[in-house]
């Protein structure tokens, strides 16, 4: 049984990452973070990897290490956004986990 995710306020973070080195995008945009392993395809997952590094450090994006949550108050960043840009949308979870409401989605 999945629990209900978090939702995160976020006050002290960044609008959206536009310093990514990830070389094919500009940014990366994560109005939802975390998720659940369901296949075996997710053993090495690089973003639970990379929150888990965080977990408990106060503050960071990812304290709460790889659990999923919503994060909406970055809903409405694109909205913000001045100058045109490539995103790499949800790169730290997935979209259409089964803990995501279809209504924070659509």
């Amino acid at each position: 049984m999945l629990e209900s995710p978090e939702i995160d306020k976020g006050e002290r973070e960044p609008e959206l990452s536009d310093n990514t080195k990830i070389e094919w995008t500009d940014a990366t945009w994560n109005p939802v973070r975390g998720c659940t392993k369901i296949t075996p395809g997710c053993a090495h997952c690089y973003a639970e990897t990379f929150a888990e590094r965080f977990r408990g450090v106060p503050g960071h994006p990812y304290e709460q290490g790889f659990d999923l949550r919503m994060v909406p108050h970055k809903l409405l960043d694109p909205l913000r956004w001045t100058r045109p840009r490539m995103v790499f949308v949800n790169s730290m979870s997935d979209l259409f986990h089964m803990g995501v409401p279809d209504d924070y989605v659509g």
